[in-house]
């Protein structure tokens, strides 16, 4: 027989083409929900993004051209317990707690808080105490301040460093607000073929899974005596260094990060594990802020287990979720300017590790959909300097929160252009609630609109209508506060 029968198939381009999830929430909590409620909305939040329609997904066990993908976890109130049995495979864990002494042979941790501190302390210790706990509260307070513009995150408070310190002690040094919470939530993506994709039409938001591994416990997670290699250490690097090696690309060719942080300790223990900087070396990392806008790479910008939440089965696709708006330009006020590449690292003691590396699939024809670009935290726009920008500032608030409801309620694209602005400058703004989510985005930060404008004509100082795809507005640009009263969102009318 040819030995040629027994070559592995090549493997398939594979898309994720749908993201959906339901906003995470504390269990037991009033809006809380049954495991239904859940799963269909975070399901049909996908099909509605993927625009496809629930037949169009396979149906058989095998290869199948378009899947859905589905998370979903109803937990109890308080800390996440570690459970064994006598055939459990934490108990070998558990055997390397008793080893190095932090552990009497009947007992066994409290919860998995314990041992992620044993692994925090470890690393301390290594580094003759270089890694102080400041490191771990400044992740806790980063993660936090990320949420912020997150509506799905269960947590959207932001602290100050102080007080993310002084916040309820859990475990030593560890506080509360470094620790995730127990979580319900739903999350799902569909993926698809690239066959699937040219079919229908998909190409401008078809996200490209570029490669993914998974690693189960290594020897070394229990023969080297070290917390830090029991609770993942050496799996998360084996898997990372297989994706670089599958993708071609490095740890300085990622922009955006989505990492399991279920404590402060853990991320920063993950930072060296995926190779962003070397062993030992992740409180530089921190130091230098290159875990945040601004940085070399924006990790967690959904706010992380700790501040978005934790549902167990929805934890991995919430994540893919988020990378998938960030690549595709659709994360509103977290938004990583100009990301191209994006990781996902999901961890579980027992012991597995997954990770992922995405990029756009066909940037050109994300591009060309594309009608913005919004950047978290701009510093530099050719709008800076107009009154007029509050006023848009509101709009595109409430187009985060409720983007969906306007998008079903009114279905247009409206383009404001204001003049006599400072130094008689001119600035378009364009507000798309036809399109996903609905969009916003100014025509200096994006190329479409010069396309947006050819399909209308503009009269001065009047408002035009076009059709039901478009609106025109010639808007003079305020100079007293009475008249930037007058431009507020909720004065804005029109027939469409």
């Amino acid at each position: 027989m040819s030995s040629s029968l027994w070559e592995p198939a090549p493997l398939r381009r594979v898309f994720v083409v749908g993201v959906g999830m339901t906003k995470f929430v504390r269990p037991g909590a009033e809006n809380s929900r049954d495991y239904p409620d859940l799963a269909g909305e975070a399901g049909q939040k996908a099909l509605a993004d993927a625009q496809i329609p629930y037949s169009a997904v396979g149906q058989s066990r095998g290869v199948a051209e378009c899947v859905l993908a589905l998370g979903f976890e109803k937990m109890s109130k308080g800390s996440l317990g570690i459970k064994v049995s006598d055939l459990s495979p934490l108990l070998k864990h558990l055997g390397v707690l008793t080893s190095l002494s932090l552990l009497e042979l009947s007992a066994t941790p409290s919860c998995l808080l314990d041992v992620c501190w044993y692994a925090g302390k470890e690393h301390m210790e290594n580094m003759c105490m270089r890694t102080k706990i400041e490191h771990f509260a400044k992740i806790g307070w980063k993660n936090h301040k990320h949420s912020v513009n997150n509506p799905y995150s269960q947590f959207q408070d932001e602290y100050s460093l102080d007080e993310v310190m002084a916040s309820k002690k859990v475990f030593d040094f560890l506080t509360i607000l470094q620790c995730c919470p127990t979580s319900d939530g739903a999350a799902a993506a569909i993926l698809a073929s690239e066959a699937f994709v040219q079919k229908y039409g998909l190409q401008s938001k078809a996200v490209e899974i570029l490669a993914q591994e998974m690693m189960t416990d290594l020897p070394s997670s229990f023969e080297e005596k070290s917390v830090i290699k029991m609770v993942g250490f050496d799996m998360s690097k084996e898997a990372a260094r297989k994706c670089y090696e599958k993708s071609g690309l490095t740890p300085n060719d990622i922009d955006v990060i989505e990492l399991h942080d279920c404590f402060s300790t853990n991320e920063l223990l993950t930072y060296e594990a995926l190779g962003l900087c070397p062993e030992g070396q992740g409180a530089t990392l921190v130091d230098r802020g290159d875990n945040t806008y601004g940085g070399k790479w924006v990790i967690n910008p959904s706010g992380g287990l700790i501040s978005k939440g934790h549902p167990l089965g929805a934890t991995g696709l919430a994540q893919c979720a988020e990378l998938c708006w960030q690549l595709r330009g659709e994360a509103g006020r977290r938004q990583v300017p100009g990301a191209k590449v994006a990781l996902q690292h999901n961890l579980g003691l027992g012991g597995a590790v997954v990770v992922t590396l995405y990029k756009m699939g066909f940037p050109e024809a994300a591009s060309s959909f594309r009608t913005h670009q919004i950047e978290a935290a701009p510093t530099n726009s050719a709008s800076d300097g107009f009154k007029a920008n509050l006023v848009f500032k509101e709009i595109e608030k409430k187009l985060e929160e409720e983007g969906e409801q306007f998008v079903k309620k009114i279905g247009g694209i409206f383009a404001f252009k204001v003049k006599d602005g400072p130094g008689g400058k001119e600035a378009t703004w364009v507000v798309d609630v036809k399109n996903g989510k609905g969009s916003f985005g100014n025509d200096f930060i994006s190329r479409s609109t010069d396309k947006f404008t050819k399909a209308v004509s503009w009269e001065n100082g009047g408002l035009l209508y076009c059709s039901p795809k478009g609106l025109a507005f010639n808007v003079k640009e305020p100079v007293n506060s009475r008249e930037q009263e007058q431009m507020r969102p909720g004065m804005l009318k029109c027939s469409a």
